[in-house]
């Protein structure tokens, strides 16, 4: 190994990170202690510079990021594939709006995956109908599924990029992507069901490469495994700020600005564009009550907290 090589990080864990080098091989190591003390953490996802010392090998640099997740944690993430149960869990929007909106936000376009509707099929599409109608590409999924219309459009779109499954613990995650990819073999959790919530079965991201998945030396890019989640903490870190909410909700898009007050919080307001479009149903009442929870989360938090 010469001393300076490149690299993208496919694994973290406890420390230890596994580079893929341009030339194909994987290295382990670990980052320079520097990093620590600046408080800056690498990522699945990063592109790295590796320096051989007398020491071994290290992470000598980060390259500049496109975008960075806290949770799921990876970096440089092109699309977000959003996984919603429609049952066992019920499916808690709060949370899915959450880390679309993150999505939005750091430009990654989310793409929804309605799972289980085997399970429930009126609820499964009620909830395509939501996030159709607010612009999103949509697919439903069942745990019978194979080769479909979701497995074409990863290939098409995902190739060449870094994708992510990301969804709350037990929608079904590992499930829709070992049947989309049958080399995978994740594993994957029962719901308790006493608090209908699933096993956190993904500990880490790990980044998988497209030719190994496929078996097509011509594809390119990653599809990343997330940890599942119960809760995406607004007040804890820092995603974006107030101001900054009301434009990761793509469907508020024409109506923002032609509000009848300036400062609009389009959260209450008569003459609020946005909250008149939800009475005349072309936004998604549930949108809206997502878009109100993370403002008034947003709202009250301060910059030292």
């Amino acid at each position: 190994m010469s001393e300076f090589q490149k690299g993208i990080i496919i694994k973290g864990l406890g420390g230890l990170y596994d580079i893929k080098l341009e030339d194909g091989s994987i290295v382990s190591c670990k980052a320079k202690g520097a990093f620590r003390h600046e408080k800056i953490t690498p990522y699945a996802g990063d592109n790295v510079t590796l320096k051989q010392s007398d020491k071994g090998v290290v992470i000598e640099e980060i390259n500049d990021r496109k975008n960075h997740l806290i949770r799921p944690p990876v970096a440089n993430l092109d699309i977000l594939f959003v996984v919603i149960a429609a049952a066992k869990p019920s499916p808690m929007l709060s949370i899915t709006d959450k880390l679309i909106s993150i999505a939005e936000y750091n430009k990654i376009e989310p793409v929804i995956i309605i799972s289980k509707s085997d399970l429930d099929s009126q609820e499964a599409d009620r909830l395509a109908d939501i996030y159709k109608k607010c612009g999103f590409t949509v697919f439903v999924s069942n745990k019978d599924d194979d080769k479909n219309e979701l497995s074409d459009f990863v290939l098409e779109y995902a190739n060449g990029k870094i994708s992510a499954f990301a969804g709350a613990s037990g929608v079904g995650k590992s499930t829709v992507m070992n049947a989309l990819f049958p080399k995978l073999t994740l594993e994957t959790g029962d719901i308790s069901h006493k608090t209908e919530r699933g096993k956190h079965t993904t500990r880490h991201v790990e980044l998988f490469g497209l030719d190994y998945l496929t078996d097509d030396v011509n594809m390119k890019g990653y599809i990343a495994d997330t940890p599942g989640f119960s809760l995406l903490d607004f007040t804890r870190f820092d995603f974006y700020k107030k101001d900054d909410l009301v434009y990761t909700f793509r469907e508020f898009d024409d109506y923002i600005g032609t509000c009848k007050y300036t400062k609009c919080s389009h959260t209450t307001e008569d003459g609020c564009k946005i909250i008149e479009a939800v009475n005349d149903g072309l936004i998604p009442k549930e949108r809206h009550d997502s878009y109100r929870e993370i403002y008034d989360t947003l709202k009250n938090k301060h910059d030292w907290d």
